[in-house]
C-alpha cells in the first residue's frame, strides 16, 4: 500500500505562487511515473502534469505549461507541483497519484492509469 499526502494548498492572489508537495511513504515510488490532477467544483477531475520515474521526462497540460513545473526528488520519496502566475481558473483541489505499472507512460492524462491517490490540498486563486 502506498500513502501519498499533498500539502502547500491556500489562498493565493491572481499572479501569485504556489508549491505543493506530495509525500510518499509504504511501497514503492522512484520506480513509477507519478501525477498531479485538479477537480474544481461542478466539473471533472483533470490531468495537470506528469513525470517519468526518474523525472527526466514530464509532460503538462497546455493550460499549464509555462507556468507550473512538475519535479520530484526520490531520496526523499516526495513530488513537487511549482505553480507561477497562478490565475482564478487554477482554482481547484488538487490531487497527486501513482501511475499504474512501472515507468508507466507520463501521456496517458486518464485517471484511470493511476492507482493511488492523495486526499488533495485546496488551491484557491482570487481575482
Amino acid at each position: 500500500q502506498v500513502q501519498l499526502v499533498e500539502s502547500g494548498g491556500g489562498l493565493v492572489q491572481a499572479g501569485g505562487s504556489l508549491r505543493l508537495s506530495c509525500a510518499a511513504s509504504g511501497g514503492t515510488f522512484s520506480t513509477h511515473s507519478m501525477g498531479w490532477f485538479r477537480q474544481a467544483p461542478g466539473k471533472e477531475r483533470e490531468f495537470v502534469a506528469a513525470i517519468s520515474w526518474n523525472g527526466l521526462n514530464t509532460y503538462y497540460r497546455d493550460s499549464v505549461k509555462g507556468r507550473f513545473t512538475i519535479s520530484r526528488d526520490n531520496a526523499k520519496k516526495t513530488m513537487y507541483l511549482q505553480m507561477n502566475s497562478l490565475k482564478p481558473e487554477d482554482t481547484a483541489v488538487y490531487y497527486c497519484a501513482r501511475r499504474r505499472g512501472y515507468d508507466g507512460s507520463i501521456y496517458s492524462r486518464g485517471p484511470a492509469e493511476y492507482d493511488y491517490w492523495g486526499q488533495g490540498t485546496q488551491v484557491t486563486v482570487s481575482s
